[in-house]
């Protein structure tokens, strides 16, 4: 029989039932302490009928799911961020082959799978057959290693695919080893206190240092601050990644301080975890960075060129100092992590910083030349308006600082209205479960009431993926595009070369820092020019990494461009910041 109170509430008679079986109003979420009767004759038949029912008949001591284990949580993280990346112009061979390859490598080296006596199976007789190691598990949905008798991985092939309208679901396990009572995961609790040597341990940051390295191996049209971007703007899961586990992976207790990530990811601390994935899974030479491919200086320059509104016959000066430090070279570029001392290439910093120095070459950057320059230009195009425009620095700031300002303000705004809260709750006991989900009802019901109040709703826009920020093709009043402006009134022609105006050049670090130190040098912003500043910040921005980083890097490649004048320096222990080019 139905229930037809009128609720105690807000006296609607709108009722809906709990997953405990009590009734609750759709209206304010009001639950109340009435159950809904069962009576039950089919289901058991030839039973005898003893009692009407109130609500369950039993409570399970907790929330019983699946069984899993936490690395079958990142497997799953994983193949999220893989389709992300195949719906983003990706390759399929990245999900299927490599970062397929780079993950059981992982299972294998850490011990979790693709081994005789894996440690999740340490509280069972079971072992893994040796027949199973060749096995493919992302042929179609990743699914869990908690059989006992073997990984669950599915074989790959076209017999393999499911049908795409339906997904295969996950496989019920017969482990002998209870669910922890203090986690969803089987080795929650396990996991997080485990602390073994030589062993790098996963995490979410860790899931995307996989996604670049197969990126790289690659070698796609994606770079690391591109891959951040992604993440940031919502195209690739990372934030509550979880809350895109299936139904049945319950989660909480311990592992919401393994899968909850509550800040974004930074370009340095991944950068990091790509080095430490990379040597400890002890991959090979990774292929060759040829001039041809995407992450070459050379192509990247002129891609950033492009961003920041250059004319693009800087583009032959960066191809030059390219040249000249030897950061074109096929082996400076490729990363070896088996080499003695690993080191992966910044390309996006790198490239960035190529530009940099040309723009010190072309301009000096000191608060005086650039805007000497600019005059000059100024007067020139007023007086030749027919002619190709010169490149006027002022005029190009006042475009970029309006449009870096503008992107700036909403990137913060963006940032300020994003929910961190999951739309899947977590809690840290099954006890506390009925407690969070309530809360999380009568948030969002908050929400809904404020929003009607002030006619909006909170939908935050997602913008559509793309490696470049501006878009410079719609030129307009306050939007000048400078791609096509010339260099003349910069440049000089001596003999059948083109030299600057400018023969000065001052070097952004005198005195780099010791080896035992983690940095190369250090940034100080009052020491340095207006223009520099300006210059720095813009691409920071761009790339979202910190300042430091792209300073840091400009030195190296004037270290590389000076050797001369850094060799005179160390010798004479000069602080003057300006020396002369020869």
């Amino acid at each position: 029989e139905e229930f037809k109170e009128r609720c105690s509430q807000c006296a609607a008679v709108s009722w809906g039932l709990t997953d405990e079986g009590k009734y609750y109003c759709t209206s304010c979420h009001n639950v109340t302490e009435r159950s809904k009767e069962v009576i039950n004759t089919d289901a058991i038949p030839n039973a005898k009928i003893k009692t009407i029912n109130r609500g369950l008949k039993r409570k399970r001591k907790h929330e019983k799911g699946w069984d899993w284990y936490v690395c079958e949580g990142f497997q799953y993280i994983l193949y999220q961020q893989a389709e992300a990346l195949k719906a983003l112009g990706v390759g399929p061979e990245l999900k299927n082959e490599v970062l397929h390859n780079f993950w059981k490598r992982y299972l294998q080296k850490s011990k979790q799978a693709y081994c005789k006596n894996p440690m999740y199976t340490s509280g069972r007789k079971a072992k893994v057959l040796e027949d199973d190691l060749s096995q493919s598990d992302w042929a179609s949905e990743p699914e869990l290693l908690s059989d006992v008798s073997h990984l669950s991985f599915v074989e790959s092939g076209a017999e393999s695919q499911p049908d795409a309208q339906t997904q295969k679901p996950f496989p019920i396990t017969k482990a002998s080893q209870p669910a922890s009572v203090c986690s969803g995961s089987l080795d929650g609790v396990e996991y997080s206190e485990r602390k073994e040597k030589g062993v790098v341990k996963m995490t979410v940051p860790r899931t995307l240092a996989f996604c670049y390295l197969s990126l790289l191996w690659q070698r796609e049209t994606i770079t690391l601050s591109d891959l951040l971007r992604f993440v940031e703007e919502g195209h690739i899961p990372y934030i509550n990644a979880f809350q895109h586990f299936p139904e049945e992976m319950k989660l909480y207790g311990r592992d919401k301080g393994i899968f909850a990530i509550e800040s974004w990811p930074d370009y340095e601390d991944i950068y990091k975890n790509v080095i430490e994935v990379a040597t400890f899974l002890d991959l090979p030479r990774f292929p060759d960075i040829t001039e041809a491919c995407y992450l070459h200086p050379n192509v990247l320059s002129m891609k950033y060129l492009m961003e920041v509104n250059l004319p693009d016959e800087m583009h032959g000066l960066t191809c030059q100092v390219v040249k000249m430090t030897g950061i074109g070279e096929v082996d400076f570029l490729t990363f070896d992590p088996i080499a003695k001392m690993a080191k992966a290439v910044k390309y996006d910093i790198q490239a960035v910083a190529v530009i940099v120095v040309v723009l010190k070459l072309l301009f000096l950057l000191d608060d005086n030349l650039e805007w000497s320059l600019s005059d000059l230009a100024e007067i020139h195009n007023e007086e030749n308006k027919q002619d190709k425009p010169w490149f006027e620095f002022r005029k190009w700031y006042q475009v970029m600082k309006k449009a870096i300002d503008e992107k700036r303000q909403k990137w913060e705004e963006t940032r300020a209205k994003y929910m961190w809260k999951s739309e899947k709750p977590l809690y840290y006991s099954h006890i506390d479960r009925p407690v969070v989900y309530k809360r999380r009802e009568m948030v969002v019901n908050l929400q809904k009431q404020f929003s009607a109040l002030v006619d909006s709703t909170p939908t935050i826009e997602k913008k559509s993926p793309s490696s470049f920020q501006f878009n410079w093709a719609k030129e307009d009043a306050d939007r000048t595009c400078f791609h096509g402006h010339s260099l003349q009134g910069i440049l000089i022609k001596k003999g059948q070369s083109l030299m600057t105006k400018n023969s000065l050049y001052w070097l952004s670090t005198q005195k780099f820092c010791r080896s035992y130190c983690k940095h190369v040098t250090t940034y100080e912003e009052s020491n340095f020019s207006l223009s520099y500043q300006f210059i720095l910040n813009l691409f920071s921005f761009l790339l979202r990494v910190k300042t430091s980083l792209l300073h840091e890097e400009v030195s190296l490649i004037e270290k590389k461009l000076f050797k001369k004048k850094y060799s005179e320096t160390k010798q004479k222990f000069s602080r003057s910041r300006k020396v002369r080019r020869h």
